[in-house]
Parts: C-alpha cells; sequence; structure tokens
C-alpha cells in the first residue's frame, strides 16, 4: 500500500466576491500548506473500500469521478488516518481526496494527465485542486482557477480550534456573508491583495494582505498580542492562525491558548 501525507492549509487572504451565474461566489485567496496532516494509503483492490474514517464522503466520491473519466472500476482499498481536525476550515477532506486522486491515477495502465486531474478535482470541491499543485497558489474564480506564488516560508504557525465554537457549514457562512452584503466593494479588495502580494519581500509583508472576508475571532487579537505578525480565521473557520517569526513565541502561544482548544505549533510545507 502506498502512503502520502494530506497537508492541512490555511488561507492566507480569502476574498470574497459575489455569486456568479453558476451559483458559485467569486473569490480570491491564498492557499498555504502547513504541515499538519493525514495520511492517505492506497492500494488496488477488489471494489471501492474506505476505511479509517467512517465519516468520509469526499473520498469515495472523488475515485468514483475518477473511475467513471478513466473507464475503469473503481477497485481501490483506501486507509485514512485523521490528523487535521474535521470542518474546521482546514481543507482535510480536500487534501485526502486529492492524496486519493494522486495515488489511484498512478495505479491506472494509463493515467490521467494532470489537467485532466484537476479537472475531475475541480468538481469534488474548489480545495481539491489546490492539494494537486506544489507551493502557496492565488486562487481566483471560484477557487479553482489557480496561479503559482513564490511567499516566504520564515515563519511559524500557531493553529487554534476553539473548544466552545460550533462549526458552521459552509453553506450558513456563506448565507450570513450575502445577508450583510459582504460582497460589496469585492473589485477594490481583490485589487488591494493583487498589490500587497506584489510587494511581498519577506514573511512580515504577509500581514499586508486582506483579511477573511467569510468569518472573524477574538483570538486574532490575542495571538496578535502574544507575538503574531498576522491573525486570521482560515477559510470557514473556525480554525484561527497566528503567524509568529520566532519559535519560541509560537510555542509560548501554543502554551497558553490550550485552555481554550487544541493548539499546534507548525510551518509551511
Amino acid at each position: 500500500m502506498r502512503r502520502l501525507p494530506a497537508y492541512a492549509k490555511i488561507n492566507l487572504s480569502l476574498v470574497v466576491g459575489p455569486l456568479a451565474a453558476d451559483g458559485k461566489h467569486e473569490v480570491a485567496t491564498v492557499l498555504q500548506r502547513v504541515g499538519i496532516a493525514d495520511e492517505i494509503g492506497l492500494e488496488v483492490g477488489e471494489r471501492l473500500i474506505v476505511s479509517g474514517f467512517a465519516g468520509d464522503t469526499i473520498v469515495a466520491g472523488a475515485l468514483e469521478a475518477l473511475a467513471v473519466a478513466a473507464g475503469v472500476e473503481p477497485s481501490w482499498r483506501v486507509e485514512i488516518t485523521k490528523s487535521v481536525p474535521v470542518a474546521a476550515g482546514l481543507g482535510g477532506g480536500s487534501s485526502d481526496a486529492a492524496c486519493a486522486l494522486r495515488l489511484a491515477n498512478e495505479t491506472l495502465a494509463e493515467p490521467l494527465e494532470p489537467a485532466h486531474l484537476a479537472r475531475i478535482a475541480a468538481g469534488i470541491g474548489a480545495d481539491v485542486p489546490f492539494f494537486l499543485t506544489e507551493g502557496a497558489q492565488l486562487g481566483t474564480g471560484d477557487g479553482t482557477v489557480l496561479v503559482s506564488l513564490d511567499l516566504p516560508h520564515e515563519y511559524w504557525v500557531v493553529l487554534i480550534l476553539p473548544a466552545d465554537t460550533a462549526k458552521r457549514s459552509t453553506a450558513d457562512v456563506y448565507s450570513a456573508f450575502d445577508a450583510r452584503a459582504g460582497a460589496s466593494g469585492f473589485d477594490a479588495r481583490r485589487m488591494e491583495l493583487l498589490d500587497a502580494l506584489a510587494d511581498v519581500g519577506d514573511a512580515r509583508d504577509l500581514a499586508r494582505l486582506p483579511l477573511n472576508d467569510l468569518a472573524s475571532s477574538p483570538l486574532s487579537e490575542w495571538l496578535h498580542d502574544a507575538g503574531a505578525f498576522r491573525a486570521d480565521v482560515s477559510g470557514a473557520g473556525p480554525c484561527v492562525y497566528g503567524l509568529f517569526t520566532e519559535r519560541t513565541e509560537a510555542d509560548a502561544a501554543a502554551r497558553a491558548l490550550e485552555a481554550l482548544g487544541r493548539a499546534w505549533v507548525t510551518a509551511p510545507v
């Protein structure tokens, strides 16, 4: 059985616009992998079996879509070992699906080209194509139009998943965004993001990126007070991240935050 790490992501910026004609919101987002990961193991089997995480639907759905595209039966055995928290804004399920697609594609007699695999991924979920790429990416359109970014990695990431915060569905988060007319001024905020990206030289310049349009958290202010040069919610939340230049400060912040929920210190990948 071949195994791959399925890394989590954070949104270093998330600017959200209006609904497009396809019913999806237009976005401009900066996606960065971080070093906490699930593990996906896959081998050829007699039929499709996904074990290790009873709540999975996305991995199974991705492999069924791959089988249809390749004209084969979905005959793989998959083992998911979860470490990334579920429904936290860290893209764990999407990353799992992308890893499974990559591993299963390698078993095909005629593997699909990367562009074809990316189209399948886009039909599974907006974040899935990102996890088929390498490095940081700027996602536009519905988030599946990707451009590689050369961003600094000289920082530490503190992740905090608050214990007392219920995860709202992504659909509910977007509905609340629409109800407050959050898309107003999208073009200006998108340009602010592009201008800030053009001026990134070192890690601290990431603090100039626009904040998450979908969600905010009082923990961001706490992380700033603890020494983070940037703090924000990832995706639709509720996980909050802080970026630190010094590992000692990151470790101290994570220890203090453990009373509020699960905390990790990691780094960009």
